[in-house]
């Protein structure tokens, strides 16, 4: 085969990556990839043994240049427009991972948005419970908060006051999303959210990418998004285009809904300890009760000026609740 890049159609149709692409260094690297070029977003790849015998070609095109650089193989193909790309090789969650990018779409995955570093509401160190069941869980090492493992009602992070839950964050990426609208599933998530007093739903990605989903259409997700937060108006859903943003958010969130939630209780305590302790009096007679009152009972009063203070005495002592 020529030191062309080449891709194929993988002739595995259950694949989820629907191409094999030949990247021209050394005897040649074989990988599968989601798609043909890094247009909007990175692309996964995975390595492949063998080129296969019956791949069906898409495209090959001549090679200017092909240089590996550490951890990185920067291509630059023999053409106008989508030339220059990069493959990186990377470890993520104990297995190696290889992304096929551009500097374009290498962008998009970092915006150039640094995140606050003070306390969120003012509190020194936000303790944030992780469900027992969350696998991967974030640390958030960038935030002033630490993590305990804890059994949830609801969602994968959450805060508490006095033993009891007071908000969660249900954590999504965007396939897991997707694959919860399609089947019904989220709804039943979002049902037990919106039991929690404050939840919310964060997702690791923009909205558009939503919409490119490699096997259902863009309105199929788009009205099932729609249909959620109109059923559910409660649990908001957020998108936060990265894991870091993600992360960053969930904290703020959470360390806003502890600070309502205990305001919530302070003043329902306050306002509690204040009936307790200082009833309200009784209200004072008018003129016009105190006079009504006497005239049935044969009692002279003049209809105009002050009623006598014997009379008032009186009227108060009759009208007093038994026990009082």
């Amino acid at each position: 085969m020529p030191d062309d890049f080449v891709i194929a159609r993988n002739p595995d149709g259950d694949s989820t990556l629907p191409y094999i692409v030949r990247v021209p260094l050394g005897d040649g690297i074989l990988l599968k990839s989601r798609d043909t070029w890094p247009r909007t977003a990175k692309v996964y790849c995975h390595r492949v043994e063998e080129w296969p015998t019956d791949a069906e070609i898409v495209e090959r095109v001549a090679v200017r240049s092909c240089v590996r650089r550490g951890a990185a193989i920067d291509l630059v193909l023999d053409r106008g427009r989508e030339n220059r790309s990069q493959f990186v090789i990377t470890v993520a969650r104990g297995r190696q991972m290889i992304f096929w990018q551009t500097a374009r779409t290498a962008k998009q995955a970092r915006p150039r948005s640094k995140p606050p570093t003070a306390r969120a509401q003012g509190i020194d160190r936000l303790e944030i419970l992780v469900d027992s069941h969350e696998r991967y869980a974030w640390s958030f090492s960038n935030q002033q908060a630490d993590t305990r493992r804890h059994a949830l009602p609801a969602g994968d992070y959450g805060v508490m006051v006095d033993d009891r839950i007071v908000a969660v964050v249900e954590r999504k990426a965007l396939g897991d999303l997707v694959t919860s609208l399609t089947t019904g599933k989220l709804k039943y998530q979002l049902t037990d959210l919106a039991a929690v007093p404050r939840a919310a739903v964060v997702v690791e990605e923009r909205y558009s990418r939503a919409f490119q989903h490699e096997v259902v259409r863009a309105s199929v997700v788009a009205d099932a998004l729609a249909e959620a937060q109109v059923a559910f108006p409660t649990v908001p859903i957020m998108f936060c285009e990265t894991r870091k943003l993600a992360q960053e958010w969930t904290y703020r969130f959470l360390a806003a809904a502890l600070a309502a939630a205990e305001l919530d209780e302070y003043g329902a305590a306050t306002v509690a300890g204040l009936t307790e302790a200082s009833p309200l009096p009784p209200r004072a007679p008018t003129p016009a009760e105190i006079r009504v009152w006497a005239a049935t009972r044969g009692i002279e009063v003049s209809p105009k000026g002050r009623v006598p203070a014997a009379v008032r005495s009186a009227f108060i002592e009759a009208t007093r609740p038994s026990g009082g």
